[in-house]
């Protein structure tokens, strides 16, 4: 399927034109925060690096329980309009404090607890995208659909990046991200409200599961689902690793430094946008795990020749093979972990934040342990190495239909 066909039922469908919009919108958002969160808060509001190590790490804890708990609430109960209200209006309040009331307090209070209670978003906005899919009759379709809305989220990477880039250097305060990001969630949080289809009057069935907790947990803490979400946290172990050598690769080789740096992202960010479209014409065509296969293995060949090709200039083609395989392990693994439970999209959808936790800390390990021995070469090879191993684990529990 062509990225216009890919396109039009999103046109077509008020609920999918929603969940385009919002994905876009918290693209921008991520975009505009993310990046800078550490520098404003180490550099700008003087926190000790222990306190922020301890925030992100409550951080990482708030975000799971609330992608978690709010995914199986929102199965068990068919009310995915009031999560919507809830983590948006989270969303609004945390940027509204640091934009009205900023202070190193204030920004531990956030960082820490506030604004992660807001990602259970991202895993919503998917659960919500497949459920309004689910009335096209074409599987194929569904996937490519997916997928585009996935690029929807990478897309305002591309073009925000760039802009505050240029704010900043012309002096622009960084803490003026928090105004942005304020009217970001803001804008969410009115759509959401106008346009969210009121629960029990969606064009599509959403019956409650009525699952408890406790039995929800159990089904998510089955062997072959945690092991499968384990799988997948390894293999986007080697993107968390690739942002965290990046910067340190790149100041490290002779000739290079912050601008190459900023190039070589970029290169990868817009690349991935186009090799996202393009892949609605092979998804549902080939094997989702060896498809995922595929991409990690073209992803680990940028990982592991990074830090061995910075100083020529064979490294401009790794963008490519960068680009090429963040296309499939970013968009392919939140589809498939939303099989892993059936009809329960919102618990499947949680899952991502399980994996976002084995992830970072899998990369983390990896780093801490390979550049005390050897540096970050030993580091990029092993998170490939590591990378990989997690696919063809995917690909042997697969062997047998889920």
């Amino acid at each position: 399927m062509s990225p216009l066909a890919a396109i039009r039922p999103i046109l077509q469908s008020p609920p999918l034109i929603l969940a385009a919009v919002l994905m876009t919108l918290y693209g921008a958002y991520g975009a505009s925060m993310l990046p800078y969160v550490s520098a404003i808060g180490v550099n700008g509001f003087g926190v000790p690096h222990g306190v922020f190590s301890v925030m992100l790490i409550v951080a990482a804890m708030v975000s799971v329980t609330a992608s978690v708990s709010l995914g199986i609430h929102a199965d068990r109960t068919a009310r995915r309009r009031g999560v919507a209200l809830v983590t948006t209006g989270v969303m609004t309040a945390g940027a509204g404090v640091m934009t009205f009331a900023p202070s190193a307090p204030a920004f531990v209070l956030v960082h820490g607890l506030i604004l992660p209670l807001s990602n259970a978003l991202f895993g919503h906005l998917f659960a919500f995208a497949r459920l309004a899919v689910s009335r096209l009759p074409d599987p194929a379709e569904r996937l490519a659909v997916q997928t585009v809305l996935r690029a929807l989220y990478a897309l305002p990477w591309v073009m925000v990046l760039p802009v505050w880039a240029v704010a900043i250097a012309a002096g622009t305060p960084l803490d003026t991200i928090y105004p942005v990001c304020f009217g970001l969630a803001a804008a969410m949080l009115a759509m959401s409200a106008l346009w969210w289809p009121r629960d029990g009057h969606t064009p599509w069935e959403d019956v409650p599961s009525g699952i408890g907790i406790r039995q929800s947990l159990r089904e998510i803490g089955d062997f072959g689902v945690v092991a499968r979400v384990m799988a997948l946290g390894g293999i986007s172990s080697a993107a968390t690793l690739y942002l965290v050598l990046l910067g340190l690769v790149f100041a490290e080789a002779p000739g290079r430094g912050d601008s190459a740096t900023a190039l070589y992202s970029g290169m990868v960010a817009g690349l991935e946008v186009i090799f996202m479209l393009a892949l609605t014409r092979i998804v549902g065509r080939v094997s989702q795990v060896r498809l995922i296969l595929t991409g990690t293995a073209l992803y680990c060949v940028h990982l592991a020749g990074m830090p061995f090709l910075a100083p020529y200039g064979l490294v401009w083609l790794l963008p490519v093979a960068a680009a090429a395989g963040g296309a499939i392990i970013f968009t392919q693994p939140m589809a498939y972990m939303q099989e892993l439970l059936g009809n329960r999209p919102g618990a499947g959808a949680s899952l991502f934040a399980l994996m976002k936790l084995f992830s970072e800390g899998l990369s983390a390990a990896v780093f801490a342990l390979c550049t005390g021995i050897a540096g970050y070469g030993l580091a990029a090879v092993t998170g490939a190495t590591v990378a990989i191993g997690s696919a063809l684990a995917l690909v042997f529990m697969d062997r047998r239909p889920r």
